[in-house]
């Protein structure tokens, strides 16, 4: 009997409200803060720095059909049913961090082996001071893709089947991954026809390009989700609309619609095709607080009037970026 992919809501919690229940895979907390990642009542959580004003935080609780197992492995707290895998690991803040980041997406890729679960969907990264400088002068988001890449290297892995991804500031706390891998089933990485594929970027973006799909099909066919990478107001490879929120979050729904039509999934054999209606839990990361009311305006014009959707005020991987948008569709 197939298994329908791992789910999330976005919920306000108290400490007690998880107990007892046997869906939960994994927990990102989104706030005014961050902690170490941990195993809780066997439950993998991560507490992330998303956002300044406490108003908008909540969580991002995944879940699965029971039943349930969860352990750690190194820096990894992860939880699993039979069909699919949650993971979540930190990088201290560094002065650098390539070969951290590498170490840690090693791990990764080794635990996804050896507990059986080879098919990486969705990955998060949540980075602090992400247009910051490192100790060498590179910017911190650079410096995270050459990390990544090595371990990729060094695992002889192709970026080509990278799945859906997040690079995403964050107001402190080093680097936190967040992952979901499925043993089996059917795994299908998306691109937009309207942006060049991300491991192809030109090398004035940085020493190592940064590695995703712009979507992920995840799941048996019938009960799949579409995870949708953050998306911005990129066209080819550069930055449209500069200084323009409103524009750039215009460019960022289109390249969304483009991604989910009927038209590129059949391209890429999904067999489904969808509105940029049905894309919900959308968290819509803004890099200026002032721009947040005009962003909102947009999303609520664009989007179902039904969407679960989170703004959060952070930074983002491009400094010339003002807007990022990510989704799934069930």
């Amino acid at each position: 009997m197939p298994v329908a992919a791992p789910y999330c809501h976005f919920e306000k919690l108290v400490p007690s409200d998880l107990e007892g229940d046997e869906t939960v895979l994994g927990v990102v907390e989104h706030g005014t803060g961050h902690a170490e990642v941990s195993l809780t009542d066997g439950v993998p959580r991560a507490a992330v720095h998303t956002t300044t004003f406490e108003e908008e935080a909540f969580a991002e609780v995944w879940r699965a059909q029971p039943p349930v197992e969860s352990g750690r492995e190194g820096g990894i707290a992860w939880a699993r049913t039979d069909e699919y895998l949650f993971g979540a690991g930190r990088v201290p803040e560094s002065l650098g961090y390539a070969d951290a980041v590498s170490a840690l997406y090693t791990e990764v890729f080794g635990l996804t082996r050896s507990l059986g679960y080879p098919l990486l969907a969705r990955t998060w990264n949540y980075i602090s001071g992400i247009n910051a400088a490192n100790a060498d002068g590179l910017e911190v988001y650079r410096d995270f893709c050459v990390g990544r890449a090595l371990a990729l290297d060094a695992g002889g892995i192709d970026p080509a089947g990278m799945p859906a991804a997040t690079g995403i500031g964050a107001h402190g706390g080093g680097i936190t991954c967040v992952f979901i891998a499925a043993r089996g089933g059917t795994r299908i990485n998306i691109e937009n026809p309207a942006v060049l594929t991300a491991h192809r970027y030109p090398a004035a973006y940085g020493p190592r390009a940064p590695v995703f799909a712009r979507a992920t099909w995840l799941g048996p066919p019938g009960e799949g989700r579409l995870f949708v990478s953050a998306t911005a107001g990129i066209l080819g490879h550069e930055t449209t609309h500069h200084g323009d929120a409103t524009g750039q979050c215009e460019v960022a729904l289109d390249n969304i619609a483009r991604v989910v039509a009927a038209g590129n999934l059949h391209r890429h054999g999904v067999r489904r095709g969808y509105l940029l209606t049905d894309v919900d839990h959308l968290k819509v990361y803004v890099r200026r607080r002032a721009d947040l009311p005009a962003v909102r305006r947009v999303c609520a014009a664009r989007l179902s009037s039904t969407a679960t959707v989170a703004f959060l005020h952070t930074d983002i991987a491009r400094g010339d970026l003002l807007v990022e948008i990510e989704g799934v569709v069930s």
